[in-house]
């Protein structure tokens, strides 16, 4: 593999991700796969129900 690459991918591995990231990360990962399922979904529905959830340190 070109060293670029691998430069690449290793920094990848070792970047951080905020709160905020991860969240749009969750909420992108659950619309695109239930809107495989169901056409009708969107990601406003996603923000929907996303926001009516307790908050994860909520939830302990």
């Amino acid at each position: 593999m070109p060293t670029y690459v691998e430069k690449l991918l290793e920094a990848a591995r070792l970047r951080e991700f905020s709160a905020e990231d991860r969240e749009a990360q969750r909420r992108s990962f659950a619309y695109g796969n239930t809107h495989i399922e169901n056409p009708l979904i969107t990601r406003r529905t996603i923000d929907q129900q996303a926001d009516s959830l307790p908050a994860k340190d909520e939830q302990e």
